[in-house]
């Protein structure tokens, strides 16, 4: 969830940066993403800048969608906990 999270706050980032960012080895990281862009989630492309290889990642617009239902659902989990606590 931490690579939706950060792809999703947005319009794309490289592999470095997701990579630097949540501290990940290039192994994991790449795993993760295969993993991701199989089921439609994001999106990667491979470029190269200044003559060196540069891959950068993006939500798909199903990933996007996907990740909107997980927070909207995480949200209402809060609020039904919060009720409950209250109530308790």
């Amino acid at each position: 969830m931490a690579i939706m999270s950060l792809l999703a706050a947005s319009s794309e980032l490289s592999f470095t940066e997701i990579r630097d960012t949540l501290s990940m080895t290039d192994g994991n990281l790449s795993v993760h993403l295969r993993i991701l862009q199989e089921n439609g989630y994001v999106g990667v492309t491979k470029t190269f800048r200044n003559r060196r290889p540069l891959t950068t990642c993006a939500l798909t617009r199903q990933g996007r969608k996907s990740f909107e239902i997980y927070i909207n659902l995480l949200g209402t989990i809060v609020k039904q906990t919060r009720f409950v606590e209250k109530s308790s």
